[in-house]
């Protein structure tokens, strides 16, 4: 499959844009000045949309690892004449640390070859595309760089090897011996107003982003089960924040289909606000209050006081116009179309959002002691929209394109702003708003109670009125909704395994194409809260198995196949192993008897700063 399978991608950022690099050592998807700006590579959505290679001539094997606690990624090829390494960071600023890491980026691309042993014929071909592929940029040499130029972009190449160019592209033929070196570094910058790229030594790249990330790493010591599985989870959430604004986007790609060749192909490098309190517990499991800070910011900063509805996602400098486009003049990853850009998802009612920016705030309410105005004034805004359109139909959280329905899911959310906002109490209304927030929130749980659950089935259905499961109402415990063991969710529970439930991958309802990863994780902390502790680490460790030779997580998971499907690597996934090693590190502390989610302490295992 040209650009390799999903799976096979490692994972580079550098606090504004994600490089994805496969085992052949070819960089697949780049998209230099952010996340969610035109691509200068898209190989991983059509063979002529760009890629730099540098791999061995003829057979090869290979084996990859990230330097530890980082995002530098080190592939050694191994062939009959000898061995290489290859490493590859996106550059961090010289000498950022800790909480600067990521906050200003040089926008270089390093890539340092090294002879380990006997001698490695190697080749590297380099084929920018601009503008998704639509544009082939000329090249030209200066002094001692390769410029490519094309619309409103340049990148500089500059390398150790003797270039033969051609027409949009360079290439080159060189051996590399054991103890040899050949360096590359392949510099963004605008075409217009902001000077020429960095040029860095590819070498101090990857030390200094080493240095960098390992440096964050230290400031954010987890040390409940599962460490390293949750460690690496963190520092990958980490990588897809634009550190500016503190948005976290949903999986730094776009268009890599739920089901080959299906249609469902969605641009996912926005920040949605159905992840946010998830994100924030996952990030105050392992992280400091500084970074907890920004990503509220980001919060406030993006919603706004508008009416209307409210936005479900952003552009990660908090843009609300996300207009979806198809670029037709791509195939598609393994022949999926349409390939989309933009996502319309951002005009749709989804209610199950009200809950979010509530959940996360209750969550760090300690942080927030006095409340800031313009929280306070979001908070109310948000809670006096729930009480007013809980009952409205929506999209629901998968984003549901054909019709709105009364999804038991938002249903619920909506109470949990509710319940969050009684529980703030005179920190955010009067004594006759709480009243009516209270009143609110019970006639949501009767809703809900009622009308979501089937005899029938003897469980809660995705929606009022439905016989179909979702595996969406799993929130309900914990959030905090019902108690895991409670009557009706334990046979919730045992009816979703029955149903939706293959080789421990859990589908978001019948007929979904694949297991959603998040869904399954969220059994692994339903199932800890009903107190089947064994069950649950079974799973969590046989979900956890589902990740890449490099740690990471893809939106889905064909149950049969293994392969990796959807957008990768996903925030969404990783933030779920993450709550749900913090779920099986809370019950093996004593906390069996926990509570509803906010009134959660601090998570065994953590120390804050």
């Amino acid at each position: 499959m040209k650009g390799g399978r999903i799976a096979e991608h490692g994972f580079l950022a550098d606090g504004r844009s994600a490089v994805l690099v496969d085992r052949n050592g070819s960089v697949n998807w780049w998209c230099p000045a952010r996340f969610d700006a035109p691509s200068v590579f898209a190989n991983l959505l059509d063979e002529d949309a760009g890629h730099w290679e540098i791999r061995p001539e003829g057979r090869f094997s290979t084996e990859r690892a990230y330097l530890t606690d980082t995002l530098v990624l080190r592939t050694v090829f191994t062939t009959a004449t000898g061995s290489v390494a290859v490493t590859d960071a996106l550059a961090l600023e010289p000498g950022a640390r800790g909480h600067e890491v990521g906050l200003r980026s040089p926008r270089v691309l390093a890539r340092v070859v090294r002879g380990l042993t006997g001698e490695v014929p190697l080749r590297m071909r380099y084929r920018p595309r601009f503008e998704y592929g639509r544009m082939v940029p000329q090249l030209e040499q200066q002094d001692d760089a390769l410029v490519a130029t094309a619309a409103s972009a340049r990148l500089d190449l500059r390398v150790t090897i003797p270039l033969v160019c051609d027409v949009g592209e360079a290439s080159g033929s060189f051996t590399v011996r054991a103890g040899e070196t050949q360096r590359f570094t392949l510099a963004y910058a605008p075409a217009y107003d902001a000077g020429p790229p960095a040029v860095l030594d590819a070498e101090q790249v990857i030390e200094n982003a080493a240095a960098g990330w390992r440096s964050w790493m230290r400031m954010h010591d987890y040390r409940g089960l599962y460490r390293d599985q949750v460690r690496r989870s963190a520092l990958v959430v980490q990588g897809m924040t634009y550190r500016p604004s503190g948005a976290v986007v949903a999986a730094p790609t776009m268009s890599l289909p739920e089901e080959p060749g299906g249609d469902r192909n969605y641009d996912y490098r926005y920040a949605w606000v159905r992840d946010f309190s998830f994100t924030l517990e996952a990030l105050w499991r392992v992280t400091c209050v500084d970074e907890l800070e920004l990503h509220i910011g980001w919060l406030v900063h993006s919603m706004g006081m508008n009416e209307g509805i409210v936005p479900i996602m952003y552009g990660v400098e908090g843009e609300r116009d996300l207009t979806e486009h198809h670029l037709d003049h791509l195939a598609g990853y393994a022949g999926s179309h349409p390939v989309l850009v933009g996502n319309d998802a951002w005009r749709q009612r989804q209610n199950d959002v009200l809950g979010e920016p509530l959940s996360a705030s209750w969550l760090m309410r300690e942080h927030l002691d006095p409340m800031p105005e313009g929280i306070r004034q979001l908070l109310r805004a948000i809670t006096e929209r729930a009480a007013r359109d809980w009952h409205l139909p929506d999209a629901g959280m998968w984003e549901a394109r054909d019709a709105e329905r009364h999804y038991v899911s938002s249903k619920v959310q909506c109470w949990t702003a509710l319940d969050r906002a009684v529980r703030f109490g005179s920190d955010l209304g009067s004594q006759a708003e709480i009243a009516s927030w209270a009143a609110a929130r019970d006639e949501v749980r009767h809703a809900v109670l009622s009308r979501g659950w089937s005899d029938r089935l003897q469980a809660f259905t995705g929606a009022f009125g439905s016989e179909e499961l979702d595996a969406s109402v799993l929130l309900m415990p914990l959030v905090g909704f019902l108690p895991a063991g409670d009557p009706r969710m334990r046979f919730t529970i045992r009816m979703i395994e029955e149903r939706l439930s293959e080789n421990g991958l859990l589908r978001r309802w019948e007929g979904d194409p694949a297991g959603f990863v998040i869904c399954s994780f969220w059994m692994v902390s339903c199932l800890a809260l009903a107190g089947e502790r064994d069950r649950a680490g079974q799973l969590f460790e046989h979900l956890a198995d589902r990740v890449n030779d490099l740690g990471l997580l893809a939106e889905q998971v064909d149950p049969r196949s293994g392969q990796a499907l959807g957008n990768f690597p996903q925030a969404f996934s990783h933030i779920g192993l993450i709550n749900a090693a913090g779920d099986l590190t809370d019950l093996d502390a004593g906390h069996r008897d926990l509570p509803p989610a906010p009134d959660r302490r601090i998570p065994a295992g953590q120390e804050h700063e």
